[in-house]
């Protein structure tokens, strides 16, 4: 009976809804159609790839990872934005913010270095600018992958604040006069 008929000299017909079709042939035709395709076109199913996570529909974006740490990680990088903003409304107007530094250490100093002051102090703001949104787009894409994420703004603004911080010396080095007043103003 192998020809196909039978048994009475009738030719069976050709099978068309997989009745001679593996148990593992079948499912496969089942639960993805494009295996039919294959299987009809003579090239053996390739085997199902893992479908990818589900994004959460819960949490906005697909972020992921523990709640306390979207948190933490959501209140520095908000604290670290009004303070970059603030920090680089100062340092535009680095006469004056050099002058508040010296009232700090309660010296009366008046900084001279006009046009150093105002590019070093460009740059500076420059580098907290730039510092801030390499930073945020760093914890974002760590925050999708799922992984802790809080420690980024904090490295982020440790390695922001010593870029910056050579641009604000370099600027403040360069007023002899400035530097004279607060280096004299040092008890001995």
């Amino acid at each position: 009976m192998s020809d196909g008929s039978t048994g009475n000299g009738e030719a069976r017909p050709r099978p068309q809804y997989g009745e001679y079709a593996t148990p593992e042939e079948q499912r496969a035709r089942i639960q993805r159609p494009e295996v039919t395709e294959a299987l009809d076109a003579g090239v053996a199913p390739q085997p199902e790839r893992p479908a990818p996570a589900p994004v959460d529909a819960a949490r906005p974006g697909g972020l992921r990872g523990p709640l306390w740490d979207r948190i933490i990680t959501g209140g520095l990088l908000a604290y670290g934005l009004v303070s970059t903003v603030s920090t680089i409304v100062q340092l535009l107007d680095f006469p004056r913010y050099a002058e508040s530094a010296a009232n700090v250490l309660g010296v009366d100093a008046t900084y001279t270095n006009l046009q150093g002051g105002y590019v070093w102090g460009a740059a500076a703001a420059l580098v907290y600018g730039i510092g801030w949104l390499l930073t945020a787009l760093l914890t974002w894409r760590r925050l999708k992958r799922g992984k802790i994420a809080f420690w980024i703004p904090i490295a982020g603004f440790v390695a922001t604040a010593l870029v910056a911080g050579v641009c604000v010396t370099l600027a403040l080095v360069g007023d002899q006069q400035f530097m004279t007043a607060i280096i004299g103003s040092v008890p001995n």
